[in-house]
């Protein structure tokens, strides 16, 4: 039965709503008019949690009680609690409603027919479950009833499959709409975005505007993200301004977090800096956005800024500063331990995303033995935390204790392809050739995982190190799926490394230039080959020339092999002489306490004679020395590596 001509009218009335007074005014008069009406509880219960208030509106709702089941008169008022239960983001009761009508109990109400308004709220909280399965099935009941043409069901069709990674499901059902209003282009723009196709998101943006269609507020907030460079960043910015939205708050946030994205961090931090009011999506934006941009420092300090003026960070908030420090190309544990305290005081260490994101740090700023205290104190652990520790275990030399935690792992959890990934990358580190065979094979025979190219580019890298070069290029030519230049990449290692440059020449693979970076004293030093730049350059090569003198004298040989080729021999020892690494150990060695510990990071593999030079100087100034390059860690100590010289 729908309700009277007044109470349409009170209804209307709750569900236009602006402000949370007027709703609580509009709710006492329900009470009074209506006690216990399931229609107006719904309706206010929508509306509270719309408003930003989902406390009231889960309060409402719990206040319903059924025997067994809604004692439903209309499907007017089943619609109503359904999209409450959706806007109360309540979708697992959303679902479970709907299955008494049409899904697994059907039957339950036969004298309620669904209707165009039953569909949009289901079909949404299938998308915020990431549930495609019972979205397709929802679809096919909404196409059977003949209602797939209605556009609001359509546009929730194209939210739901965006939301659950189906891009070609949701471009069928928006191609395929005869009208579309801007919602459906939103929806479109959002789905494109949020699945990595950013350009083609922003591509239809454009094509939007030139329809005619004006964008609203959610059309900005969804085609922000698809800006990939700072021409479209300005393009979006100058929208934003000529259409009066450059003072919403949830707009500038997303613009900070844009700039950033797009390389233009000083134009994000005046941005951030000109904000009159900060949420905490504004102090995350700007911390995620130097973290993207590796400027860790800084994304420490306006953590700490925050933390300062009072605002109170969140998990998000931390999780920013986490990632930038783990990401960062500094080896420091000063900042990690700080960030870990900061953590526990403010009782975020029991979240999992948060213990994770630790772990990840320890293991990249070189102590497993924190990240491995981190791993066994998590009461609840994923597979990206299992992943995480092994990986760290493979990074530092350590592949034996990578496999056993693997084998103590599967025997609780499956893994998936990841996983794998560190275990084979945890072999090659450490020589492991029979091992990460088998863990190859087992991967389709034992979990029906076929290989990636990453976990390929594992197994050239496994044999490449061992010397195998003829038998990993065999591997190569018999891959099923065509080799990329990470593949070809992992081959250039060993002594027979000349030989594969000019194979990876021909296969287009370029080499970056190699530097290294080392923090003194909160400062943040870049070395290159040959670096006369930096702070004390002329006693910088004073003291290396002296050091090269001692190491000499302890036995090191220069080994030319990893000199230009084309000069004489006295120049290859001074070029070797002149490596970023040995720079950036001589620069911390005369900025640091006697016997502290040199921590750099090299963007490339350490090459042989740095590696060999490196494992003297440890031992003649009684210095521990950390190396991280791109595929490890080396820790330098009283003349030996970690690694065992098998890197």
């Amino acid at each position: 039965m729908a309700p009277s001509t007044n109470a349409k009218s009170l209804l209307s009335l709750i569900q236009t709503s602006s402000s949370l007074l007027s709703l609580q005014t509009l709710h006492a008069a329900t009470l009074h008019r209506h006690p216990s009406n399931l229609s107006f509880t719904a309706a206010l219960a929508s509306r509270y949690s719309l408003l930003g208030f989902p406390q009231f509106s889960h309060y409402l709702l719990s206040t319903l009680s059924f025997t067994p089941l809604p004692p439903f008169t209309s499907t007017f008022s089943f619609n109503l609690l359904l999209r409450a239960y959706t806007d109360s983001n309540l979708h697992d009761q959303a679902l479970s409603l709907y299955s008494h009508l049409l899904g697994s109990s059907p039957g339950t109400y036969p004298q309620l027919e669904p209707d165009r308004f039953t569909f949009p709220p289901v079909i949404k909280s299938c998308g915020y479950l990431c549930d495609v399965e019972a979205g397709v099935r929802i679809h096919k009941d909404a196409e059977r009833l003949g209602l797939v043409g209605d556009l609001a069901i359509s546009n929730a069709l194209i939210f739901m499959y965006g939301k659950c990674g189906d891009v070609d499901a949701a471009r069928k059902v928006f191609d395929g709409m005869s009208e579309k209003n801007v919602v459906s282009w939103t929806a479109m723009i959002g789905c494109l975005g949020r699945n990595g196709k950013r350009e083609e998101g922003f591509r239809l943006f454009k094509r939007m505007v030139e329809k005619g269609i004006r964008p609203n507020r959610a059309t900005i907030l969804n085609v922000i993200p698809c800006a990939v460079n700072g021409e479209e960043a300005d393009e979006l910015y100058s929208f934003v301004i000529r259409n009066g939205l450059q003072f919403d708050l949830a707009v500038q946030n997303s613009l900070v977090g844009m700039f950033a994205r797009c390389k233009k961090v000083g134009f994000a931090r005046q941005m951030f800096d000109r904000m009159p009011v900060k949420d905490l999506v504004s102090w995350s934006s700007m911390i995620e956005g130097y973290g993207q941009n590796d400027m860790y420092l800084e994304a420490l300090q306006l953590f700490r800024d925050m933390s300062m003026l009072g605002v109170k960070p969140d998990s998000v908030t931390v999780l920013g500063v986490i990632r930038a420090c783990a990401n960062s190309m500094l080896s420091c544990l000063t900042h990690a331990r700080f960030i870990h305290g900061f953590v526990i005081k403010n009782f975020l260490d029991k979240n999992l995303v948060s213990e994770t994101a630790l772990l990840d740090l320890y293991v990249k700023r070189g102590s497993l033995t924190y990240a491995r205290r981190i791993f066994d104190q998590m009461e609840e652990r994923s597979l990206v935390s299992w992943s995480t520790m092994i990986s760290g275990y493979g990074m530092h030399g350590r592949g034996t204790d990578a496999l056993l935690l693997f084998e103590t792992m599967r025997g609780l959890v499956r893994p998936d392809h990841i996983v794998f990934v560190s275990v084979l990358s945890a072999c090659s580190h450490a020589g492991l050739i029979d091992e990460g065979w088998r863990y190859f094979n087992s991967m389709t025979s034992e979990y029906g995982i076929m290989p990636r190219t990453e976990h390929y580019a594992c197994m050239v890298d496994l044999l490449g190190r061992a010397g195998k070069l003829q038998e990993a290029k065999e591997f190569i030519e018999k891959m099923p799926i065509t080799p990329d230049s990470s593949v070809w990449g992992s081959l250039g290692k060993g002594k027979e490394a000349d030989k594969v440059k000019g194979l990876m020449r021909r296969k287009g693979v370029k080499r970056n230039d190699g530097f290294t970076v080392i923090e003194v004293k909160n400062r943040v030093y870049k070395f290159l080959v040959g670096d006369k730049t930096k702070p004390q350059s002329s006693q910088i090569y004073v003291e290396l020339e002296k050091l090269m003198a001692r190491i000499k004298q302890e036995g090191y040989v220069p080994d030319t092999n990893f000199a230009l080729h084309d000069v004489e021999e006295e120049m290859k020892e001074r070029s070797l002489a002149m490596h970023s690494e040995k720079l950036a150990i001589v620069f911390g060695l005369m900025n640091s306490a006697p016997r502290s510990v040199i921590r750099i990071h090299k963007n490339l593999r350490v090459c042989g004679d740095c590696h060999n030079a490196t494992k003297y100087i440890s031992k003649v100034t009684k210095r521990e020395i950390v190396v991280r390059d791109s595929h490890r860690f080396h820790h330098f100590k009283d003349g030996l590596c970690s690694c065992g010289d098998y890197w």
